[in-house]
């Protein structure tokens, strides 16, 4: 199995550090507001890895934290008038939703910063020992950026030309514009702690430090997180836990791809900012997961209407070669089938987890269904067994065909039985050579997203909503 590490810039085959087990860690959401697409990215990314890395055989640990305590976090409660454990506990509730609606698998610990307080404080406090930190006049405490040697390794950054970065405040209390804070002391009536160093507050990145050490000690196998963390946040994590316990920090670091809209950054500035939630009003949630598992975890992606009706097409040509083949029974679909399939789903999944790679061979896999349901009838069922199984790998495939060719229900322009009622006019003005009417009915339902197959066991119906 090779894994593009971050920090080496390439490839690498995958060792764990205890050979069956693997700890891994990914920054979880800072829960002041709903998660957007870009988390969803995230998710979804890192519950792929996961699944596949079980699949594979392996023990996962999946850590992935929430951050309860921050700037924004303080801001938002104040707007809203609510208190900050009101506040979160709402957020990581609809969080916990959000993420169930996608199939992403919940993590085996989801740490809170609030929960780890003592423990960031123990390792401030031996890196003042050390000399990595120093407590400020403010009542602040702050990591010294070029004490460390190897801090810019993971973005490949000489520390001179670097700016401080996002959440790093820069005033007269650093001794180096490039220190960042790793203890806020507390403004009046903010929540706070009691630490050494006066009442305050854990900064940003000392939570992640800590909480992973926490739970998986003091080196661990992989590091994940959405593309802008690498600098500053994964970067000051490296220089604060490798200070800290003289150890290297993660052996390989994975970041996904960005999340564009109709091809520009999505940005609430910009008008094009969306939350998950706001995405499954409108769309099956397997299509919007579909959508994030074609391509590569660290490629970016582009959400736009049409990207969307693509991943549904393409679901639905899976969907409808699963059709019927549960009436099959249980030990109809029980066959083994020759491992061709699976052997190449595995290749592609081995290489750094190249998932449009295991759909190319998924695709031909539904060729071979297609072709055996004419053919040789008696070897569809282990196909299609086989198909569910590698589908679900990548956490797809889990519905039930005929209920997700006909859409949402709920959204549906029409009753079933008005769309069969149409459907049955339609075939009656068919055996009366009345084409015009005939066509007329299919256009009016295909306006409505109700698009009409015939075959030669009569007429189905799917529901592919019109583009928003």
């Amino acid at each position: 199995m090779q894994i593009y590490n971050t920090l080496t810039r390439r490839k690498e085959p995958f060792a764990p550090i205890e050979p069956g087990k693997v700890r891994m860690y990914v920054c979880g959401m800072t829960v002041y507001d709903y998660c957007h697409l870009g988390h969803a990215r995230v998710m979804v990314a890192f519950d792929v890895i996961t699944r596949y890395l079980r699949w594979r055989g392996f023990d996962v640990t999946y850590v992935r934290n929430i951050t309860d305590i921050d700037d924004k976090i303080l801001k938002r409660a104040d707007e809203n008038g609510e208190t900050i454990a009101s506040l979160t506990e709402r957020m990581i509730a609809a969080m916990h939703e959000d993420e169930a609606r996608l199939g992403v698998l919940r993590p085996d610990r989801e740490p809170r910063a609030t929960g780890h307080v003592s423990e960031i404080i123990a390792m401030v406090e031996t890196l003042i020992d050390k000399g990595y930190a120093y407590p400020a006049a403010n009542g602040d405490v702050y990591y010294r950026v070029r004490k460390f040697e190897g801090y810019g390794k993971l973005n490949n950054r000489n520390p001179d030309e670097m700016r401080a970065g996002a959440r790093v405040e820069v005033d007269e209390h650093k001794e180096d514009p490039l220190d960042f804070v790793l203890w806020k002391a507390a403004k009046p009536g903010e929540a706070s702690w009691p630490s050494p160093w006066g009442e305050g507050r854990p900064g940003w990145h000392i939570e992640c430090s800590a909480m992973s050490t926490c739970c998986l000690g003091d080196t661990f196998d992989i590091h994940g997180g959405g593309p802008d963390l690498t600098f500053p946040h994964h970067e000051n994590e490296i220089a604060q836990s490798e200070a800290a316990t003289g150890k290297p920090y993660v052996n390989t670091w994975m970041h996904a791809g960005a999340v564009r809209v109709n091809q520009e950054k999505m940005s609430k500035s910009l008008g094009n900012f969306f939350t998950i939630r706001e995405v499954l009003e409108v769309h099956d949630p397997e299509v919007v997961r579909y959508l994030l598992v074609a391509s590569h975890y660290r490629s970016p992606i582009n959400y736009a209407p049409e990207s969307l009706g693509e991943a549904r097409k393409s679901l639905e040509r899976f969907y409808t070669a699963l059709e019927g083949m549960e009436a099959l029974g249980a030990d109809a679909a029980s066959g083994v089938s020759d491992g061709r399939f699976a052997e190449r789903f595995t290749a592609a999944m081995d290489d750094d987890f190249n998932t449009p790679e295991a759909l190319s061979v998924l695709f031909e896999l539904v060729r071979e269904l297609n072709r055996a349901r004419k053919e040789a009838p008696g070897e569809a069922p282990a196909l299609a067994a086989e198909l569910r199984r590698l589908g679900g790998v990548l956490g797809l495939f889990g519905q039930d065909p005929q209920a997700f060719l006909k859409g949402n229900q709920a959204a549906l322009p029409l009753s079933e039985e008005q769309i069969e009622a149409r459907i049955a006019q339609r075939a009656e003005a068919k055996q009366a050579r009345d084409f015009a009417a005939a066509d007329g009915i299919r256009d009016e339902l295909a306006a409505l997203g109700i698009v009409l197959k015939d075959s030669r066991v009569g007429t189905s119906w799917v529901y592919e909503p019109p583009e928003q």
